[in-house]
């Protein structure tokens, strides 16, 4: 598989990708199915990583055209991402600089991290600050009108209204494919 590819997929799909059967770049511009649940997908989707190679600047033009499928797809300007720069192990091997991508991240209003997938760089905190992400949207889209509950909550350090909603069972829990 072509490591440099820019790349928005469930993690389900990843597990596929590891196993080499869907590693071909034709398979991802020519099969309508597959083109077909990457828009589902968007569509769907409550976050997603932004994931570029470092090494490579078609990876990062990639990227750019699928934000902006995304924000097409999505039709909202606040939706939760984060951009990764990845391959953060092979500095000698760097085609795009730091600060560009630092730039790219202030521009589209998304947090910028340089990670690896080899030596688990930044993995967790790009997952963990999605997901916080979502949950602030979530909480926004459930009350709103009112900041004021919400103000108290974060000044008090408090979980509660969160843990409030999944104990009654009602709402849904959050999932990643």
């Amino acid at each position: 598989m072509n490591g440099s590819r820019a790349m928005i997929l469930p993690l389900k799909i990843l597990t596929a990708l590891k196993s080499g059967w869907m590693a071909d770049k034709s398979f991802w511009k020519s099969n309508a199915r597959v083109v077909a649940m990457r828009d589902l997908y968007m569509k769907t989707g409550q976050g997603f990583l932004l994931v570029f190679s470092i090494t490579s600047t078609s990876s990062l033009h990639e990227l750019s055209c699928l934000r902006e499928e995304i924000m097409r797809i999505k039709d909202d300007d606040n939706v939760p991402m984060v951009i990764v720069g990845n391959k953060a192990d092979l500095e000698e091997s760097r085609a795009i600089p730091r600060a560009k991508g630092f730039a790219i991240s202030q521009k589209w209003k998304a947090p910028y991290y340089e990670a690896s997938a080899r030596t688990r760089t930044n993995v967790d905190e790009v997952f963990i600050d999605l997901c916080r992400q979502m949950l602030r949207k979530e909480d926004e889209m459930m009350d709103p009108d009112d900041s004021s509950k919400t103000d108290a909550l974060k000044s008090s350090g408090s979980k509660g209204k969160r843990r409030s909603k999944f104990r009654d069972g009602t709402h849904p829990r959050c999932v990643i494919l």
